[in-house]
């Protein structure tokens, strides 16, 4: 099941990377460009990068097909290559692409407990001489789902991924030589280790601004996501020495028997949700965090947890009156969803939800003590225009993807358990790009 990066709607993420020498011309007007016609029967993640005032865009066309797309955002010139391969219906395929120390573009996707699919240009910055690669270090590579493109703290380029299924898998970390052209493990073993019974869903690594790498997850025993359990934490300056939150060196793989890595033992359908953990930090960079699960009266609630004292202090947010009886396999339609808890001053976090029955908004709490301090309302994010739905298909979802100044706008149906959609099928939708600041 995929854990979206959201801005906290239906919304994903990617780096903000400001745009440096650009001239100053209007090539997006206010009303925005229309880069292609995407596929909207299906709910999957996009990708956006930009470099050097070109803005680099992958996602699934009309037909299903995975495409690069560029847009110069001095002269407005566009380009775009079709990848052999498509998507049929499920959630997971995204893709992920980062460019090298050397220019070069790697892209991988479409995959679920799937062989690896992974593109690397030939040339830099040339999406035309993307090539379909067989494999990167040609082990581990048969059941692949989860790719994510990072730099480490030494500036290489690292991929990760889960091998294996849901209830049964294992991270692997491999980092890439630019001089070599080759790929190679960064961890001799898994990060993460299930031992043929369970598999870790993540959110990170996440780098603080205490320089070390962040990571938390929860194990599940099989495909049913009611069996998410044990909320857990690690961390690493290096991404390849890993420790606990007490400062202890582990040997790898981490497992479940393994110490000192938990941080809140809830067992399997106690409403842990994979999706459902965010890892936020206070003003010194201090892990916080956010999750939800179960209450001792069977109701979904807001959790906040930080190591103080020498152990995990845990505090419950909220005191709602509503249960998300969430099982089951495949991607499955939100009725609760969290963003991740962010410092706004004062000695306080917020951490925003999105609930079925009690709407949108933040709960403000203590950064020390976790005590919730009340609610606000969501601050005002995109404008109404960026977000809104402009198709007519009934049930269209809207999706923004946001790279410094520049915003896609897309529409779907909502995910559907990794199934296609029973009946008429809406029209593609219009791939919108805009600049953010041209109004």
């Amino acid at each position: 099941m995929i854990a979206m990066r959201s801005l906290f709607m239906i919304l994903s993420v990617a780096s903000a990377v400001l745009c440096t020498g650009c001239t100053g011309k209007n090539v997006i007007p206010p009303e925005g460009v229309e880069i292609d016609r995407v596929l909207s029967a299906v709910n999957v993640g996009f990708k956006m990068l930009e470099q050097d005032d070109v803005l680099y865009l992958s996602y699934y066309d009309s037909l299903h097909r995975l495409t690069v797309a560029t847009f110069d955002t001095r002269t407005g010139a566009r380009d775009h290559e079709i990848l052999p391969t498509e998507i049929t219906w499920d959630s997971h395929n995204y893709m992920d692409m980062a460019f090298d120390a050397d220019g070069f573009l790697h892209l991988s996707g479409n995959m679920h407990a799937q062989p690896l699919k992974y593109f690397r240009s030939t040339r830099p910055y040339d999406i035309h001489t993307l090539e379909q690669v067989p494999e990167m270090t040609g082990k581990d590579e048969t059941r692949v789902t989860y790719p994510v493109f990072m730099k480490g703290p030494d500036g290489r380029l690292i991929f990760h991924y889960r091998i294996g299924g849901s209830g049964n898998g294992s991270e692997i970390y491999n980092v890439y030589d630019t001089g070599t052209k080759t790929w190679k493990r960064l961890l001799d073993k898994p990060l993460m280790d299930g031992e043929g019974l369970m598999n870790a869903y993540m959110q990170g690594p996440v780098l603080s601004k205490d320089g070390r790498y962040h990571l938390i997850w929860v194990w599940r025993d099989t495909p049913d996501c009611s069996t998410n359990h044990t909320l857990s934490y690690a961390r690493s300056r290096d991404l390849v020495h890993w420790e606990t939150v007490r400062g202890e060196e582990t040997s790898l793989p981490i497992t479940i028997g393994k110490t000192g890595f938990h941080v809140d033992p809830t067992p399997a359908k106690g409403g842990l949700y994979n999706p459902g953990i965010k890892l936020g930090f206070d003003e010194d960079g201090t892990p916080v965090i956010g999750y939800h699960k179960y209450d001792s009266a069977g109701n979904n609630q807001l959790y906040a947890a930080r190591f103080t004292d020498g152990e995990w202090m845990i505090r419950q947010l909220t005191q709602w009156d509503y249960r998300w009886q969430f099982e089951g396999n495949g991607t499955m339609k939100n009725e609760i969803s969290i963003s991740n808890p962010v410092y706004i001053g004062d000695g306080k976090m917020a951490f925003g939800y999105r609930h079925v029955k009690e709407g949108a908004g933040e709960v403000v709490f203590d950064a020390r003590t976790l005590e919730a301090t009340g609610t606000r309302p969501v601050p005002p994010g995109l404008p109404g225009e960026y977000t809104a739905v402009k198709g007519t298909f009934p049930g269209l979802i809207p999706h923004v993807l946001v790279c410094g100044r520049y915003l896609l706008h897309w529409e779907t149906l909502p995910t559907n358990r990794d199934r296609k959609p029973a009946g008429e099928l809406p029209p593609p939708s219009p791939l919108m790009l805009y600049k953010l600041d041209s109004k």
